[in-house]
């Protein structure tokens, strides 16, 4: 007969990398990721000094601004002191009066008021309800079962 030539189907192949490629591919993988997170953290360091430099000098901006109020405040003080007293002595008295003044009638009203406070707390501490409030009696039931 005929002569005919039977050719086999090719055959699907699946393609393979060997093992040595997919090694050196997961481990050039590992070392880019080593590579990234290494980055990642020198950025988050970066940010950190970074952070801490304008933390410091918001600190020295605060503290100039704190000074220069200062400052102001006490040259208005000091015009004020000058303006209504004269000389720094003679302000520095009168404040003194002034404050003595005070410290007198604070101990007047608190010389007038030491029985009224003597009282009220006697008698807080005197009262005495005899009354169980009936949650608590409920509570209690509750507890013990009647």
């Amino acid at each position: 007969g005929i002569n005919t030539k039977i050719t086999p189907a090719p055959l699907t192949t699946i393609s393979r990398k060997r093992p040595t490629t997919t090694t050196m591919n997961s481990g050039t993988g590992i070392q880019e990721l080593m590579a990234a997170e290494t980055r990642a953290s020198q950025i988050v360091a970066e940010a950190r000094i970074a952070r801490g430099d304008r933390m410091k000098q918001a600190q020295v901006d605060a503290d100039e601004l704190i000074a220069a109020y200062r400052l102001e405040q006490q040259d208005a003080f000091d015009k004020k002191a000058n303006a209504d007293g004269g000389s720094g002595n003679n302000a520095s008295a009168k404040l003194q009066a002034e404050t003595n003044a005070e410290v007198q009638d604070m101990q007047g009203q608190f010389h007038q008021n030491a029985q009224k406070a003597v009282d009220v707390l006697l008698s807080k501490c005197c009262e005495v309800s005899l009354e169980v409030p009936s949650a608590r009696i409920r509570s209690t039931q509750k507890i013990y079962g009647k």
